[in-house]
């Protein structure tokens, strides 16, 4: 089927098929800046794991980019359910545990949090697949022949609310209580925020609508970008905010 400029499938005048090419340079630029933090300080694995959690979630928007634009793959289909619709925030919650938590408490959580990942991802690639329930231009998970490997999911999905969200908003009630760290309440605030829109435009593609989960990965990873800056103090911070003796409670 040719679109309406001639290039199969593709309508290159919908806009919004490029944002996940954008997101996806967005966050390797996001990544290469908190792992070069993490570089810099010495220490802090919870910026490791954020600069990790940041890349793979470019993954994920490097596979829906490349399906808009060139069409489904078997192959990025599986890269696509394993980084995005598995994995999704996860990586970048466990950042959180590594931050909020005992050394030795995220350490037992990430082991499973792991296992469970192998295992789940395991099952994704061993999974035949049923192309002709693929949309030529839309990932979905429906072309899984296994359709209880998709089980795996919420249950993972869940775990990176509770502890990329439920940190963030932890932080920032805990931030709050002082005037010194109110940047530290906005960044917060926004990571919050920032965390929950890839989750509500996931909803909309269950509808057909896959644009609005373009654009809220956008959306929300700037978000997050932007209450990482505000965390660390950078010029978008409150002036003159004391952050040298503060501890970021976000990425």
């Amino acid at each position: 089927m040719l679109a309406p400029n001639g290039v199969l499938g593709v309508d290159m005048q919908n806009p919004v098929l490029y944002l996940p090419v954008i997101t996806t340079l967005f966050s390797l630029a996001f990544s290469a800046a908190l792992l070069r933090r993490y570089l810099t300080r010495g220490r802090g694995p919870h910026l490791l794991v954020w600069a990790i959690g940041v890349l793979v979630y470019g993954v994920g928007t490097f596979t829906e980019a490349f399906t808009s634009v060139v069409g489904w793959h078997e192959g990025i289909f599986r890269a696509w359910y394993i980084s995005g619709a598995l994995l999704g925030g996860a990586p970048l919650a466990q950042g959180t545990v590594y931050l909020l938590l005992r050394r030795k408490t995220a350490n037992v959580l990430t082991a499973c949090l792991v296992t469970v990942v192998l295992v789940a991802s395991a099952c994704v690639l061993a999974s035949p697949v049923n192309p002709a329930l693929a949309e030529t231009h839309r990932l979905s998970g429906k072309v899984l022949a296994w359709p209880w490997v998709r089980a795996f999911s919420p249950f993972i999905n869940t775990y990176a609310l509770i502890f990329l969200v439920g940190g963030a908003i932890y932080s920032a009630v805990r931030f709050s209580r002082r005037k010194e760290t109110h940047h530290r309440f906005v960044g917060n605030v926004l990571i919050a925020i920032g965390a929950l829109l890839p989750g509500i435009g996931g909803a909309f593609t269950r509808f057909g609508y896959v644009e609005v989960l373009y654009v809220t990965e956008l959306l929300g990873l700037a978000l997050i970008y932007a209450g990482y800056r505000f965390s660390i103090g950078s010029p978008f911070a409150a002036p003159g905010a004391p952050v040298a003796q503060q501890r970021p409670a976000s990425p």
